[in-house]
C-alpha cells in the first residue's frame, strides 16, 4: 500500500484530490499551512507545516511513496503582491524537492506559461510567461524533468471541488455564475480572449490516475478552449434575465491562449467528466440555497485573501 503525501491538501484543488484518495488503497497524509483554510476537519492524518521549513517537510518525504506537490501562491495578481514570496514557494521549494525526493512526484504547472499567442498550443509549443505565476511555475518544471514526476499544465480550473474547502470565487466560470446570481449583469471586457478551462474535479481524477503509472514529462490538461464572451452566454443560459454588458478593448489580454490536451489522451487516456455547465450550476446550487453567507468576502479570492495577510504583517 503506496504512502502518498499531498503537499497542499488542504486546498481548492487539494480538497478534490484528497476526497478521492481517501476512498482508495493509498495511505494519505496532508501537509499543509492553511493560509485560505481556518481549519482542517477531513479524517486523514495532516501535518500543519509550511513548504519552507525544510525540516518538518523532509520527515514527511522520507515517510512517502509519491508526493501530489499542490503547494503554489496561485494567480498573476496573488503572486504580484510579493514576488519574492511567490519564487520561495512556487520555485525554491520545488528546487529544494528535486535535490531531496527521489520518489514518484505529480506536479501542477499551469498552461499560462505559453503567454499570448493566436494558436492551439501543445507541450512543444514555445513558452513565454507574461507574469510572475506563470515565471515561477515554468522555472519549478525545470528542476524537475529529469525526475520521476510527471508535470500538469492545468487549464483555468472551475466548479466546486469537495465539501469543505473554500470555494474559489476569482476564477472566470465562477466568478461569472456569481454576477449574473447577485447583479443579474455580467461585464465582459474584450471577449474574444480565449481560456482552457478545466474542471477541479477532473485534474483530481487524473491526478490519483497517475499515482502509480510510469509516465513523465508535461502534459496538458484541458476541458475545453472557450471564449470569454462565449462563457458570458453560457452562464446567461442558466441565468435568462442576466444582462451581458461588452465593453471593447484596444488591446489584446495577456491571458488569451489555446492549448491542446491530445499528448494526455493518447498517452494515459485523458478524459474529462464534468461540463461547463456542471460547473455553472454547482455554484449556482449553493447561491440559491444559502450556503455562502458572502460571495464576496476576500477569502474566496486569492489575491484579496494575500493582500488582506500581507497588509497585516501575516507571513505564513
Amino acid at each position: 500500500m503506496k504512502s502518498v503525501l499531498v503537499v497542499g491538501g488542504a486546498g481548492y484543488l487539494g480538497g478534490a484530490v484528497t476526497d478521492l484518495l481517501l476512498k482508495s488503497k493509498y495511505n494519505v497524509r496532508v501537509y499543509d499551512n492553511l493560509l485560505y483554510e481556518e481549519s482542517f476537519r477531513k479524517p486523514v492524518d495532516f501535518i500543519y507545516g509550511d513548504v519552507r521549513d525544510k525540516k518538518k517537510l523532509l520527515n514527511q518525504l522520507r515517510w512517502a511513496d509519491v508526493v501530489v506537490w499542490l503547494a503554489a501562491i496561485v494567480g498573476d495578481g496573488a503572486c504580484q503582491l510579493n514576488p519574492d514570496l511567490t519564487m520561495a514557494i512556487n520555485r525554491d521549494s520545488v528546487k529544494w524537492l528535486s535535490e531531496n525526493y527521489d520518489g514518484r512526484i505529480i506536479f501542477m504547472s499551469t498552461c499560462s506559461v505559453y503567454g499570448a499567442q493566436n494558436r492551439e498550443l501543445d507541450e512543444n509549443s514555445p513558452t513565454n510567461p507574461l507574469s510572475i505565476y506563470a515565471s515561477s511555475k515554468l522555472q519549478a518544471e525545470n528542476f524537475l524533468i529529469n525526475k520521476n514526476a510527471i508535470i500538469f499544465r492545468l487549464g483555468t480550473l472551475f466548479g466546486v471541488g469537495d465539501l469543505f474547502s473554500r470555494v474559489r470565487m476569482d476564477l472566470v466560470v465562477n466568478i461569472l455564475t456569481v454576477k449574473a446570481a447577485t447583479l443579474g449583469k455580467i461585464n465582459v471586457f474584450g471577449g474574444n480572449q480565449f481560456r482552457p478551462l478545466l474542471h477541479v474535479k477532473d485534474v483530481a481524477r487524473m491526478i490519483k490516475m497517475n499515482i502509480e503509472t510510469e509516465y513523465t514529462g508535461i502534459y496538458n490538461l484541458k476541458y475545453r478552449n472557450v471564449r470569454i464572451i462565449d462563457l458570458a452566454y453560457q452562464v446567461q443560459n442558466h441565468y435568462p434575465n442576466c444582462i451581458i454588458e461588452k465593453t471593447d478593448m484596444p488591446f489584446q489580454d495577456t491571458r488569451n491562449y489555446r492549448v491542446s490536451s491530445q499528448k494526455a489522451k493518447e498517452t494515459f487516456g485523458f478524459s474529462t467528466n464534468y461540463s461547463i455547465d456542471t460547473g455553472i450550476e454547482e455554484i449556482k446550487y449553493l447561491i440559491n440555497t444559502g450556503r455562502i453567507e458572502n460571495v464576496n468576502n476576500t477569502r474566496y479570492s486569492n489575491y484579496k485573501h494575500l493582500e488582506e495577510q500581507i497588509n497585516r504583517g501575516k507571513n505564513k
